[in-house]
Parts: structure tokens; C-alpha cells; sequence
């Protein structure tokens, strides 16, 4: 048997300048991919483009765009489309979002979170399912999060993008399962990562901001957006153990997590540093224009490389598509086996009870 390289792919990330979306950068990279960056900041577009070039990709662009404007992200996939081909892959990562109690968030700031955060993801799809249906062919992965099912307090504005982005992909999911068509959209339910958004997000904390414990490093994430990608049919993803520690938790005992969240919910979302007045905010204006972060957040003594969870879900979603591949095997034979059967057992039959000939 010939084994041959996977097709070289035209791949679009959003949110491609910083966290999730750089390490998805890298990853789509080292597999030859065509890439194309969107994001807001132009030194961390400039940043991944020379990881991503240094990684291996097939050809790099990046394209300045802010998701928040819908005409805006159309003229970056025609944009894709005429300087790399048409898009297989298109991954939503985009977000922005205020640490704060609700009701010390203004109404134009929770807007923004939800234009960014939910409507950014449902513009970029939109842009990406009017090339990939009349191709019959294109795979859209969601960056979702934990928070997808469970809200946690002082993250309302996000919860409630999460949240949205949950119900409208369910939707989707079932408009294209009805259609027929090739073309797939999969959610990867994400935990808390060590990304950079802990630095420059809009806070109103007492003290410095952080990602729920355990955190993972962005490279889990990325992999698992990879995996998606490549095995699209699924519904969702779900990345880490604590992620699905919190939606079992979630589906069973919503009421004693609400408890839970409302004691430690707090601490657990704040380092022991005060919040610096000084200290960057990227909510209306990017961050990353005139200095590159990278993936990484200032959290990587304490977070995982490695999610047993992920590569043990992974293992056992290829051995349940290799046995229902086998099985699909032995019933499309079981047919030709049983008129064979057949056929052997009016043989046998004949032979042993010869027809009488007449004298």
C-alpha cells in the first residue's frame, strides 16, 4: 500500500495573533498548510507570520480585520480566496471580554464583548459557508470553551457569548445535517489556557486577572483544534479533564455548582499581585499593534503541556470509527456471505440426494 501525504490545505484563523490562534498557527503550519492570519494587531500578525513560516507553511498572509464588522471580514475571505485558493479549513478563535462584576460593565462594553466574542464567529462562518456549499466541500471549527455550558461570575459578558455561540452552533449543525452537504462544522470545548489575554484584558479586579486552574499551555488547544479539523463530523470536542469534570458536573448538579462558583469563583480567577493602573487593554483598540505576545501567557510554570484526557479521547474515537468502519465491512458482505451459504448448503444437498434416472 502507497501512503501518501495529506493534501496541502488552504486554512483561515481568526484571533491569529496571540493565544489559541498563534499556537493554531504553528500547528497548521507544520503540516504544510496555506494559512491566512486575521486579527486586529499588526506586530503579532507580523509575529506569526514568521512562526509560521519558520514552522514550514506552504505560504503565509495576514490580513488586518476586525471580525466585530461583517463586511470587513467578507472582503478578507475574497481576499483568501484569490491569493491562496479556495478555503478548506476556516477556525474561529476571535475574542475580546471585561473581567468584572455585571453590573459594573457598561452596556457599550458588554455590546463590543458580544460583537467580537459571539456575532465575530457567526459573520466569519457566514463568510465561510457561502464559498464551501457550493464546493459541497470546507470544515468551520468553533473555539468554544467550558464556559459554553457553565458561566462562572466576574466572565458575564463572555459566558453569555460562549453561551451563544453554543445554541447557534447546535442550529447550524442541524441546517447542514439536513442539507446533505460535505461541508462541517465541529465546537472544541476549550479549559483554561495560558494565553495572553490575562494581560492586556479590561479588568476591574483588585487584583491581576488569571485563568481557572489547571491551566494548559495553548499547544493542547491547538492539537485538538487540528484533530477537529481533520475529523469533523463530531458534534464537539471536549479538551482537558477539568473541562469535562465541569459539564458532567454541570449536567447533573447545576444548582450546586451555581454554590460551588459563588464561593471560590472569585479567588480562583485573580493572582495574589494588585492590577497595575498601568497594565494594557485591548478591548476597543488591539494590544498587539506595536508589540508581539506570542501564545503564551506569564503562566508557564504552572501550566500543562499535556492532556491525558485529549489523547485518550482521541484513541478511542479512532478505535470506534475503526470498528464501525469493520462493521460496515461485515454487514455490506453479509449478504454475498449468506447467498453463498446458500448456494453451498443446495450443493451439498444435491449431492447427497442424487435425482433418480430412469432405467
Amino acid at each position: 500500500m502507497t501512503l501518501h501525504e495529506p493534501a496541502v490545505r488552504t486554512v483561515v484563523v481568526t484571533g491569529a495573533s496571540a493565544g489559541i490562534g498563534r499556537a493554531c498557527v504553528v500547528a497548521f503550519a507544520a503540516r504544510g498548510d496555506r494559512l491566512a492570519l486575521i486579527a486586529r494587531g499588526r506586530a503579532g500578525l507580523d509575529g506569526a507570520v514568521r512562526e509560521a513560516e519558520r514552522a514550514g507553511a506552504a505560504e503565509v498572509i495576514a490580513i488586518e480585520t476586525d471580525v466585530a464588522d461583517p463586511r470587513a471580514v467578507e472582503e478578507a475571505a475574497q481576499r483568501v480566496e484569490e491569493e491562496l485558493g479556495p478555503i478548506d479549513v476556516w477556525v474561529n478563535d476571535a475574542f475580546a471580554t471585561v473581567f468584572a462584576p455585571f453590573t459594573e460593565i457598561t452596556p457599550e462594553e458588554f455590546r463590543h464583548v458580544t460583537e467580537v466574542s459571539y456575532l465575530g464567529y457567526v459573520y466569519a462562518t457566514g463568510a465561510a459557508l457561502r464559498r464551501m456549499l457550493p464546493r459541497d466541500s470546507g470544515v468551520v471549527v468553533q473555539v468554544g470553551s467550558a464556559i459554553a455550558y457553565r458561566g462562572i461570575p466576574l466572565q458575564s459578558a463572555y459566558s453569555g457569548a460562549k453561551h451563544a455561540i453554543q445554541g447557534w452552533h447546535e442550529a447550524l449543525r442541524c441546517e447542514l445535517l439536513a442539507s446533505g452537504t460535505r461541508v462541517h462544522s465541529t465546537m472544541v470545548q476549550m479549559p483554561a489556557v495560558n494565553t495572553p489575554q490575562f494581560d492586556w484584558v479590561r479588568s476591574r479586579l483588585p487584583r491581576r486577572a488569571q485563568p481557572v486552574p489547571p491551566i494548559y499551555q495553548p499547544e493542547v488547544a491547538a492539537r485538538a483544534v487540528l484533530y477537529a479539523a481533520d475529523h469533523p463530523a463530531r458534534r464537539e470536542y471536549w479538551v482537558g479533564a477539568s473541562t469535562v469534570a465541569t459539564l458532567v458536573a454541570n449536567a447533573l448538579v447545576p444548582g450546586l455548582l451555581d454554590r460551588y462558583l459563588a464561593r471560590t469563583g472569585f479567588a480562583s480567577q485573580q493572582t495574589d499581585e494588585h492590577r497595575r493602573a498601568d497594565d494594557p487593554d485591548n478591548l476597543f483598540q488591539p494590544v498587539d499593534s506595536w508589540q508581539d505576545f506570542g501564545a503564551h501567557g506569564r503562566f508557564d510554570d504552572r501550566a500543562r503541556a499535556r492532556s491525558v484526557q485529549q489523547r485518550a479521547a482521541q484513541r478511542l474515537g479512532a478505535l470506534a470509527g475503526g470498528a464501525r468502519s469493520a462493521a460496515g465491512r461485515v454487514g455490506a458482505g453479509l449478504p454475498r456471505a449468506r447467498a453463498g451459504f446458500v448456494s453451498l448448503l443446495r450443493g451439498a444437498r444435491a449431492r447427497s440426494h442424487p435425482t433418480s434416472r430412469s432405467e
